[in-house]
């Protein structure tokens, strides 16, 4: 594995690009295992650790679109749909569901490199700190845990984006912009509700929060330190 960059999964039910995609990536020293299947995806990820994942949408059986959800409380995995043309609403679908990119059928060669090279460089990057305690609560960005008092609550992506941002600027206060503009959302009301949702995982006393609090007029802040 020392030789490769990344291992990857390929998953299509169509014979030949699986074939010209491993090929491809491992001219490009890419370690690549394929399945054929959603099924056999699924198998193939409970016993081996990918570091990408290339998903085909649409296959027979079970869909690229169910392989995620089904998985998406389990696997961290980076995901790449391959979609065919006229598929919006499913490539919508699954960047809701927890796809990181889609590149739509036929593709270039040299496209999918360029994807995968962007995706695997921001998901190497190492960040020191993944996780933090403070007094009985522990934040493992890592596995997208929160621990109070030895009860685990599991965090989406969204409270995942604010909890990072925050941990690693610390005192900082975040306005409902900048909370907007990391998770993509506009929404005032929607982002206070993410904010209460989030007391409830880390605070003894949400009503009463001790390390994520309100600056009023400002935004919110997290003190951890």
């Amino acid at each position: 594995m020392d030789n490769f960059i990344a291992h990857i999964l390929v998953v299509d039910d169509d014979d030949g690009i699986r074939s010209l995609v491993k090929k491809y990536l491992n001219e490009n020293d890419y370690l690549v295992t394929t399945a054929n299947s959603a099924e056999d995806a699924n198998e193939k990820v409970n016993i081996i650790k990918f570091d990408l994942i290339i998903l085909d949408i649409m296959m027979p059986g079970k869909s690229g679109l169910e392989f995620i959800q089904e998985n998406q409380k389990k696997l961290k995995t980076p995901i790449i749909l391959l979609t065919a043309k006229g598929q919006a609403n499913e490539r919508i679908e699954g960047l809701e569901v927890g796809a990181d990119d889609y590149l739509p059928k036929p593709f270039e060669p040299k496209e999918l490199i360029l994807r995968i090279q962007n995706i695997i460089t921001k998901t190497k990057i190492t960040d020191p700190k993944r996780v933090i305690e403070f007094e009985n609560i522990k934040i493992d960005l890592n596995k997208q845990l929160i621990f109070k008092k030895n009860v685990e609550f599991k965090i989406n992506n969204t409270e995942k984006k604010i909890l990072e941002n925050m941990i690693n600027n610390p005192g900082k206060t975040f306005s409902r912009d900048d909370i907007g503009s990391l998770i993509d959302l506009d929404k005032e009301r929607s982002i206070d509700v993410i904010i209460t949702r989030l007391r409830k995982k880390i605070e003894i006393d949400p009503k009463n929060p001790k390390f994520l609090q309100t600056i009023r007029g400002a935004g919110y802040v997290l003190w951890i330190e």
